[in-house]
């Protein structure tokens, strides 16, 4: 199963605390740029969704491009700022075969609980020579991203994420390689006061699988550098990409 189910609780906070910034989602769409094509009539799927804000970035960025998105949370989907979206998994998608462009992933892939059936799904609606984009924190590929500093004993958490080679390995059986795999910086916060005062415990799954003393040790200490250090919160998750 998931490693969390996102209930309303979960969903509000996602929707107040992971929602980049235009500026955040440019590097993004560079990265994602020299993977997918986005011609007019092409179509790309956001799978996991969520609240649908890399939907909407992508109907923004490519007006000529049909946008899709599948959502497995109710509560996501109530909370989501793209429609329409379909319900759906990564293991049972409602579309035909080979009818996509692209898919899109993101922070989502550790939520799946049976890679090999979701990379068989996708495959299966995907073009050829299609890619799948998956966006992440991978097993053991965590030290660019801040919020373990101040939360380390969530880097335990990684040992339920996959790592890139079991991707890899379960998309690898359907004919899918990878093309690349690159770390990609993006502002998270304008400032670690910022990033402090707008922290939602229920909205990133390592803090929510960490003890609660765990979790306030990590805020005091967040806190704390908060007073002194300036300058924006610059993270960087992986894009892995496979055709």
């Amino acid at each position: 199963m998931a490693l969390i189910s996102y209930d309303s609780v979960d969903a509000a906070a996602f929707e107040a605390d992971r929602h980049l910034s235009a500026d955040a989602l440019g590097g993004w769409r560079d990265a994602i740029g020299r993977h997918f094509d986005p011609r007019p009539g092409t179509r790309i799927l956001d799978l996991g969704c969520g609240t649908g804000t890399w939907a909407r970035a992508f109907r923004t960025w490519w007006p000529g491009v049909d946008v899709l998105a599948v959502e497995p949370s109710p509560a996501m989907r109530d909370r989501a700022v793209f429609q329409p979206i379909a319900p759906g998994t990564a293991d049972n998608l409602p579309f035909p075969d080979a009818g996509l462009d692209g898919v899109w992933l993101s922070t989502v892939i550790h939520h799946v609980p049976d890679l090999a059936a979701a990379a068989r799904e996708i495959r299966r609606v995907l073009k050829p020579d299609a890619p799948v984009m998956i966006r992440s924190v991978f097993r053991g590929r965590h030290h660019a991203i801040s919020l373990f500093h101040w939360f380390p004993e969530a880097i335990g958490v990684l040992d339920r994420y996959p790592t890139v080679s079991e991707v890899e390995a379960a998309f690898a059986i359907t004919g899918l390689a990878t093309v690349g795999c690159e770390p990609v910086p993006q502002v998270t916060a304008p400032s670690l006061a910022h990033a402090a005062a707008s922290l939602r415990r229920e909205a990133h799954t390592p803090l929510q699988l960490i003890s609660d003393h765990a979790y306030e040790a990590g805020v005091a200490r967040l806190r704390e550098a908060a007073r002194t250090q300036a300058g924006p919160v610059v993270d960087a998750l992986d894009l892995l990409v496979l055709r």
